[in-house]
C-alpha cells in the first residue's frame, strides 16, 4: 500500500462498511500539504459526492476555541486564571458538593478560572458514566436543552451540587460552557461577537458561527447516530454501528443567531477549523498578526492536571499518555500512547466523531470532520495513525 493512499484506504474502509456516511479531511505538515480528500456522501437522502465546503456540527471542538478566547482576554487583562466564578456570576458563591454518601458538604473553595479550563470546577455531563450527580443534570436538562439561553443554563447549573471539591479531580464536564458564560461577563460582550472580532475574522473563518445562514443551510451535513449526548453509553455501547439519521435540531439548533454555548454549538467547515488549528502552532494569522502571544500560546500547553488525578477519563474511557492543559489534551508520555502519535501533541474531538490534531515538533495539523453522534469506532486514532505513516 502506497503511503500516499494510506489516510484514504482507512477513511474508504468505513464508508464501505456503512458505519460513516462520509468523511472529509485535510493534514499538513512543516507547511506543506499531506493529504486532504474525502470520501463517500452526505447521505440521508442526499446522493452525490459531500458538497464543497461542507457545514458540520463540531460539538466539543467548539471547547478549544472558546478557550483560547478566555486566554486572549486574559491577555487583556480582563480575566485572570485566579479569578473566581463567583464573581462574575453571585449564583456560585455558595456551592455545595454531593458526597457519594448523598450528604452534601459545602465547597471548600470558589470555583476559578483555571479549574474551568482544566475541568477541575466539579461539574458534570449527562453522560458521564458512574458520575453520581449526573442525573440531575439530566432531569433538568443541563447541557441538552437547546432552547435556553447561556444565563439560562447557569441559573440551571449553579442550583445543583457540585461532584467534588473544586481542584481535586478531572472530570470532562460543562466547565466550558461556564467559561464562555464568565468571558460574556468580563468583557460585556457576547460570545459571537468576542469570537467573531479575535478569531474567527482574523483567521478568515467565514463558514464557523453558532448558527447556520438561510443560503448556507444546503452546505449543513446530515446527522446520524443518537439525537441525544445523554443517550451516550460507554459501559453498553452498540455492537454495531448503523447509519441511522438523526434529529439533533432541539439541542444543536442551526438557525438560531442568538444561540451560543461554550463546550459545543459552533459549526464550522474543514479548511475553517484547520485554519485555527495551523494559527496554534505560532498563534499567528495568515495575515501575520497575533493572535495569541507566544508566551501565552507556551503557557497554554504546559499540563496542569498533578499525577495523582491522571490518567485523564471521560467516563470509562481512559485517556493513556495524556495530560491537560489551558483547553486541550496534550500528550505528555508516548509510552504510554494507545495509538501513533508524539510528544508535545494536543487537540480535541466533538461527540459527532470531529477530530483535530496539532503536533509541534512535526509542524503538523490534522483536521478530519464526519457525522455520527455517539461513535465509539476508532476512526481518529486510524486515520491519524495513517497521516503520521506519510511522513518522510
Amino acid at each position: 500500500m502506497a503511503r500516499e493512499n494510506r489516510i484514504n484506504d482507512a477513511a474508504q474502509g468505513y464508508v464501505d462498511r456503512k458505519q460513516f456516511s462520509g468523511i472529509e479531511w485535510r493534514v499538513e505538515a512543516k507547511g506543506s500539504a499531506l493529504t486532504a480528500g474525502q470520501v463517500g456522501s452526505p447521505g440521508a437522502n442526499v446522493s452525490g459526492p459531500i458538497p464543497e465546503d461542507a457545514i458540520y456540527r463540531i460539538y466539543s471542538m467548539t471547547k478549544p476555541i472558546v478557550s483560547v478566547m478566555a486566554l486572549i482576554l486574559i491577555e487583556q487583562g480582563k480575566l485572570r486564571l485566579y479569578d473566581m466564578l463567583a464573581q462574575y456570576n453571585p449564583a456560585f458563591r455558595n456551592m455545595r458538593v454531593l458526597l457519594p454518601s448523598g450528604e452534601l458538604a459545602p465547597a471548600q473553595r470558589p470555583i476559578l478560572v483555571e479549574d474551568l479550563l482544566t475541568h477541575r470546577a466539579g461539574f458534570t455531563y449527562e453522560f458521564i458514566a458512574g458520575c453520581h450527580i449526573a442525573p440531575g443534570y439530566d432531569a433538568m436538562d443541563i447541557a441538552a436543552d437547546g432552547q435556553c439561553s447561556l444565563d439560562e443554563m447557569m441559573a440551571k447549573l449553579a442550583a445543583q451540587p457540585l461532584a467534588f471539591q473544586p481542584g481535586t479531580q478531572f472530570r470532562y464536564s460543562v466547565c466550558t460552557d461556564v467559561l464562555a458564560h464568565v468571558c460574556e461577563k468580563a468583557s460585556g460582550r457576547t460570545m459571537q461577537s468576542l469570537l467573531q472580532e479575535h478569531i474567527l475574522q482574523p483567521l478568515n473563518m467565514v463558514d464557523t458561527d453558532y448558527y447556520v445562514p438561510e443560503e448556507k443551510q444546503s452546505r449543513l451535513m446530515p446527522m446520524f447516530g443518537i439525537s441525544d449526548v445523554a443517550e451516550m453509553s460507554f459501559l453498553n455501547p452498540p455492537l454495531v454501528q448503523e447509519l441511522i439519521v438523526s434529529d439533533v435540531e432541539e439541542m444543536y439548533p442551526s438557525s438560531n443567531p442568538a444561540y451560543s454555548r461554550g463546550g459545543h454549538g459552533l459549526f464550522s467547515t474543514t479548511d475553517d477549523y484547520f485554519k485555527f488549528g495551523k494559527m496554534l502552532l505560532d498563534g499567528k494569522s495568515p495575515s501575520g498578526d497575533t493572535v495569541i502571544s507566544r508566551k501565552m500560546l507556551e503557557m497554554m500547553l504546559f499540563n496542569r492536571i498533578p499525577p495523582e488525578q491522571l490518567p485523564l477519563r471521560i467516563g470509562m474511557n481512559a485517556l493513556q499518555g495524556y495530560g491537560w492543559g489551558l483547553g486541550v489534551r496534550i500528550m505528555l508520555d508516548p509510552g504510554q500512547a494507545r495509538s501513533l502519535t508524539g510528544k508535545g501533541e494536543f487537540g480535541w474531538a466533538g461527540a459527532a466523531s470531529t477530530y483535530f490534531w496539532v503536533d509541534p515538533n512535526e509542524e503538523m495539523v490534522g483536521v478530519i470532520m464526519t457525522q455520527y453522534l455517539g461513535s465509539i469506532l476508532p476512526l481518529a486514532d486510524d486515520m491519524r495513525a495513517a497521516a503520521y505513516q506519510m511522513l518522510d
